[in-house]
């Protein structure tokens, strides 16, 4: 049976935190394994004011409250200690599991916190907007993480709860994900605009750079400015970034400075932003890592969105550049499937058992292919015989296309899930062919909107997070933002 370090879950990087209460590991994401704080939950301490530096040396002995109590309000809901001990006992165990040093207790509690208004926010400009995920919807997505973990549901409901995570709370978890990710969709993705222009000069840029194209391994703290931020505030923040500053050039732990000062979505997984290409980076880091080497340490970087301190912890060069204009040729799959959805009639099982008849008949050679789509697939494909014609890398959902690179031309798949139902896929033939104008201009325009994205979510979310009404409650301390 797989420990719960080893189980995945596929995770947005804004929600993160959110997912990390979930205790699962995310595909590049997320490591964490099931485990119960020994002793008792600490108190929650007021978060600092906005200016100031915690003493990272300095923390206070745990306080054992016997009861729940409201420690804040979002607009017109609350968050409660409990909610707030349980969020930090399950990302304090992922921090350790992915050797993340702590940051001080009081300052920990406080990102913890923050990102847990900014999570209630989010939820709560959703449902004014009549974001929602039904149930059906829900049981897909939790379907296919048990699928990727290799389990059956059952098995991944057992598992689950035998590393403390109640199964009904896991679901909520990733609703919660799910109709936060549609917002951001909404809010932030189908506003991104990119002129032509824009995509001319990624093109020629990517051509003079192909040849030296490298991928780096960045880390950085954020400072974040508040949106319509006074002078003062700005002067003030700029100190802040300052310190940190100081304290990674004098040999400062950078993943938990991250962790203890940092106010960007990743702070807790110590800055990290993984191996990118520049494409993937914005702008900004682009031009500070272009000077800098290995270990370096950029100095303070303003954007709209705050101070920056950049981290290169390595760089590379891969063998072939994926979502680049610089890929001169790539291979193309011609595919075709059989697909059976599901609805409250047809059940999975049912979808599953009836291609499996169909397979049995394709392995007798009792019938074609096209014969059997014609007949019983569900999609538009049917009429073609199931034909998709040539496919590109990233032209299907991901479960389709592990599923046909796979296969070997002829061979045809056992069932495969996807969000559409259940499909037989059967590999044609493959070809290696040169990337067409219209398409590089596509993967461009798909690298410049990424590149975008970032920053344009962090200003988002700032924007939501200055504009909601918040009040802290701590034990004789009342403060308003």
């Amino acid at each position: 049976m797989k420990t719960l370090s080893t189980l995945r879950v596929a995770t947005n990087p804004v929600r993160s935190i959110a997912l990390a209460a979930a205790m699962l590991c995310g595909a590049g994401l997320l490591q964490q394994a099931h485990a119960q704080f020994k002793a008792a939950p600490s108190a929650v301490a007021p978060a600092a004011p906005s200016g100031a530096m915690p003493a990272p040396a300095a923390q206070s002995a745990p306080r054992i409250y016997l009861a729940d109590a409201i420690i804040a309000v979002v607009n017109n809901e609350v968050i409660t200690r409990q909610e707030l001990v349980e969020r930090l006992r399950q990302v304090e165990q992922r921090m350790r599991n992915q050797n993340i040093a702590l940051p001080p207790q009081a300052e920990f509690q406080r990102q913890m916190l923050e990102r847990m208004i900014v999570d209630r926010a989010q939820l709560q400009l959703a449902k004014e907007l009549g974001i929602r995920v039904d149930d059906a919807m829900l049981d897909r997505a939790v379907a296919r993480i048990a699928e990727q973990n290799k389990m059956t549901l059952t098995q991944f409901r057992s598992e689950l709860e035998r590393g403390g995570t109640p199964f009904a709370r896991f679901r909520e978890e990733i609703r919660e994900d799910i109709i936060m990710q549609r917002l951001r969709e909404r809010e932030v993705d189908n506003k991104i605009q990119i002129s032509e222009s824009e995509v001319d000069n990624y093109l020629a840029a990517e051509q003079s750079a192909a040849a030296n194209q490298k991928e780096y391994n960045v880390a950085h703290i954020l400072v974040r400015i508040p949106e319509n931020a006074t002078p003062e505030q700005t002067a003030e923040r700029r100190r802040r970034a300052e310190e940190v500053l100081r304290q990674v050039q004098g040999g400062g732990d950078f993943a938990k400075l991250a962790a203890t000062y940092s106010d960007a979505t990743d702070a807790l997984t110590g800055g990290d932003l993984g191996w990118r290409g520049p494409e993937r980076l914005p702008q900004l880091f682009v031009d500070a890592i272009a000077s800098m080497k290995q270990g370096d340490v950029s100095q303070l970087l303003k954007s709209n969105t705050g101070f920056h301190i950049v981290k290169l912890a390595g760089e590379r060069t891969p063998s072939v550049m994926k979502g680049g204009a610089a890929v001169a040729s790539v291979q193309q799959t011609r595919v075709r499937h059989i697909l059976i959805k599901t609805n409250q009639i047809v059940t999975p099982s049912e979808a599953r058992r009836k291609l499996n008849e169909l397979k049995q008949r394709l392995d007798n050679k009792a019938a074609t292919f096209e014969e059997l789509a014609k007949l019983f697939s569900n999609d538009l494909s049917a009429s073609r015989g199931g034909d998709l014609g040539w496919i590109y890398p990233g032209d299907t959902v991901p479960e389709f296309e592990r599923a046909m690179d796979a296969l070997q031309p002829g061979q045809v798949s056992e069932p495969v899930e996807s969000p559409f139902g259940y499909h037989l896929i059967q590999v044609v033939e493959r070809k290696t062919d040169d990337v067409s104008k219209e398409r590089q201009r596509l993967i461009a325009r798909q690298a410049i909107r990424e590149r975008k994205l970032e920053e344009a979510t962090q200003d988002w979310l700032r924007q939501l997070r200055d504009r909601a009404y918040v009040e802290y409650r701590f034990d004789n301390a009342d403060s308003r933002s």
